[in-house]
């Protein structure tokens, strides 16, 4: 038997607007309030109302703000996992209603890192005026994820990551740099080689291949790599860096080492550079998809910088 209709529900103080929750799991990614801004295309101070009004809603204070960015909470560190499944299962409920109801979707490009996608949403909202495009901020775990539970229709990031069921198209290549606190032995050399630090203790990653990548593990020789922190977060990875407890090999295309006047950053020489690719899902044969990947590869490949 049908069930009537008996309208929507009361009204609750808990009520979540999930534009709100999209602001604060980018605030948590990016770790700095105006860096998240730049990647929602809003204002700061705008972002930073958005944010308060989040936390009355919950009643909670979400970051604690000093100079070197903003750092969760406890309440926000139990709140950002609960964040991104409702955010999820808002993209799938989405997706699953206008597939039934066969209306048009949209084109989303995800992003990593420091990767800007802006350039590309563009050509692709230019070829497709009619279309929806926008940019996502992923985590370099969640490429994969991000493409097999079309919350994305491609993603600009950094190899290594896992590639089953995935088209990848290669771009550009960055040389890599050591990142330092300014008062190590290393600071000012104009280079280093892997000789310089290879008893030295790198920043580790959740990913096995992506951290093989990024700790040189193993050494050419064989031998294991020190052991050491491992870390998701870009804010946490410079925090350990500056505290002296690791160093980290970076692209040296990432800006946000120059946000830090306690770090710095040395080319690092004898090292394969690390690549950046467009990533899509193996059976995406829509010709939006391969309009992306053409311009795309118009853009960047070939020009060692991003367009």
């Amino acid at each position: 038997m049908v069930q009537p209709y008996l309208g929507p529900p009361a009204p609750s103080t808990t009520d979540l607007d999930l534009r709100l929750v999209r602001y604060f799991t980018s605030v948590a990614e990016h770790g700095n309030f105006r860096r998240a801004a730049d990647a929602l295309h809003i204002a700061q101070p705008s972002l930073s109302r958005q944010i308060q009004r989040l936390e009355d809603r919950l009643g909670v204070r979400l970051f604690e703000r000093d100079r070197q960015g903003s750092r969760l909470t406890e309440a926000g560190l139990t709140f950002l996992p609960q964040a991104r499944d409702l955010l999820l299962l808002a993209h799938r409920a989405t997706a699953t209603t206008r597939a039934a109801g066969r209306l048009p979707a949209g084109f989303t490009v995800g992003y990593t890192g420091d990767l800007r996608a802006t350039g590309l949403v563009r050509g692709v909202r230019d070829a497709y005026p009619a279309t929806e495009v926008r940019a996502v901020h992923i985590g370099v775990d969640d490429v994969r994820a991000a493409l097999t539970d079309s919350r994305v229709d491609a993603v600009l990031a950094r190899e290594p990551f896992p590639t089953g069921g995935l088209r990848v198209t290669p771009l550009y290549e960055e040389p890599r740099v050591l990142v330092m606190a300014t008062g190590h032995r290393l600071a000012g050399r104009p280079s280093v080689t892997l000789d310089d630090f290879a008893d030295e203790i790198l920043i580790g990653y959740p990913d096995p291949a992506y951290d093989a990548f990024w700790r040189l593990d193993p050494r050419p020789d064989g031998r294991p790599a020190p052991a050491g922190p491992v870390v998701s977060g870009a804010q946490d990875k410079l925090e350990l860096v500056a505290d002296r407890q690791a160093l980290a090999l970076a692209p040296a295309g990432g800006g946000y080492v120059t946000l830090r006047p306690d770090l710095t950053a040395v080319p690092v020489e004898g090292i394969a550079p690390c690549r950046v690719a467009l990533a899509t899902r193996g059976q995406d044969d829509r010709e939006i998809t391969a309009t992306a990947v053409a311009l795309a590869t118009r853009a960047w490949r070939g020009s060692g910088r991003p367009g």
